[in-house]
């Protein structure tokens, strides 16, 4: 995803009105309208899911230096939860921008919905990029785009909460002993966790470490397995150690909420890894247990450099995403784009690079190189997927630790 963390979401009333403003903010110029031999633009247009960053901020500056020469780069912005309807009306009316940054899992449903050039019609160079970060930008053999980074989740811990309390953090390797130690901090006179558990894929997102981590697999979601992950979380709900806020919470309101410095845990992002060094206490982030042990496998999240299908004046249109994606996302810019955004590369030789140069990265570099895509198992057929999990998890947390309606809710997604 994501910096998941920064998405909102639009209110249904405006939908159709942001569909109409973005459609409207196509690239411009079309020279001789039709023509697919490429007329000269003099209008590009980037379509980004980063609406925190108004068009006086750093990136909004980044990205349009990256115009290509005798053109003007135009940046519009949604939430990630609208950049896909938008593109589909975009591209019916061949409007589209000439890049859009997708959240990683809308990729191959976009693709396979046709609104995706292949990206060696564009001419977008896909080489170089780690697989398990690239791979969701290949459907059915062909690739679509390149990862703009990579970012993952990690459990944070509130040291000073945890001392006070008596809790060793390298006990913590389970699912067992992650609930012993929210039970000494509660009993201690401190708050559990937080976790982002918002309706959609950034709830999603982030349970996918529970799910993983219990065993269970994409295409059986309502699988025992699934069920454990769903009572886990239900639990933590029912017994007090998460706030019922967390059913709606997206992961910078859960974010805030361990930053008031009450919480001893926190599962939320690599990005704000270097928010987490800058606190009053000390927050320090490790592996999500699986529920018997070990680290949890955990989801990539991060967004993709794609170009949408164009018709008229599609030569220049493929052109000048070609040349704003390797300005944003090529060997000597990688750094430099991921850095704005609080990213990992997602080009091994350039992480390490990234890394070295600033030690809040080190803990995160083995789970970007372990953590796994969304899609990889189900291509487009996630998203319908994801749905039925999300309203499983809404169930499970509602239910507040109730076993049977926990089971009920898994069954129903897996009927689904």
């Amino acid at each position: 995803m994501l910096n998941a963390s920064k998405k909102t979401i639009a209110l249904v009333g405006a939908t159709s009105v942001m569909v109409t403003a973005l459609a409207a903010c196509g690239s411009g110029a079309h020279a001789g309208s039709g023509s697919s031999s490429g007329a000269a633009l003099t209008t590009v247009t980037v379509w980004d899911p980063y609406p925190q960053y108004d068009d006086s901020s750093d990136w909004a500056t980044y990205v349009k230096a990256c115009a290509p020469a005798g053109t003007t780069l135009k940046r519009t912005t949604a939430p990630t939860s609208d950049l896909l309807n938008n593109l589909t009306s975009a591209v019916k009316e061949d409007n589209a921008p000439d890049v859009v940054l997708l959240d990683n899992p809308a990729v191959p449903d976009a693709a396979s919905s046709g609104l995706l050039a292949p990206a060696s019609d564009v001419g977008i160079d896909t080489a170089g990029f780690d697989a398990n970060l690239a791979g969701p930008g290949t459907v059915d053999g062909v690739a679509y785009g390149v990862p703009i980074g990579a970012n993952t989740l990690g459990l944070y811990y509130n040291k000073d909460i945890l001392d006070k309390a008596g809790v060793d953090p390298a006990s913590i390797t389970s699912w067992d002993t992650l609930n012993a130690a929210l039970d000494k901090v509660t009993k201690a006179g401190n708050k559990g966790i937080t976790f982002a558990g918002v309706s959609g894929e950034e709830g999603v997102f982030q349970f996918l470490p529970w799910f993983w981590g219990a065993g269970a697999n994409l295409k059986s979601p309502g699988s025992d397995a699934a069920v454990a992950a769903g009572q886990l979380v239900s639990d933590w709900i029912g017994k007090g150690y998460a706030p019922k806020s967390a059913l709606t919470d997206n992961q910078s309101a859960s974010w805030d909420l361990f930053l008031t410095g009450k919480y001893a845990f926190a599962e939320n992002g690599s990005w704000f890894a270097k928010a987490a060094s800058q606190q009053k206490f000390k927050a320090v982030m490790m592996p999500i247990p699986g529920k018997d042990g070990g680290a949890a496998p955990v989801p990539t999240g991060g967004e993709f450099f794609v170009a949408p299908v164009h018709k008229a004046d599609k030569a220049a249109h493929y052109a000048a995403a070609a040349k704003i994606i390797a300005c944003l996302a090529g060997t000597d810019s990688q750094i430099k784009t991921d850095n704005q955004l609080g990213y990992f590369a997602a080009n091994k030789d350039q992480r390490t690079q990234q890394i070295a140069s600033d030690p809040i990265w080190t803990p995160w570099a083995k789970a970007i190189e372990s953590a796994q895509g969304r899609t990889t198992d189900l291509g487009a057929d996630y998203t319908a997927t994801s749905a039925a999990i999300s309203t499983a998890l809404q169930g499970a947390m509602n239910a507040a630790g109730d076993a049977s309606a926990v089971k009920s809710a898994f069954a129903q997604a897996g009927q689904g």
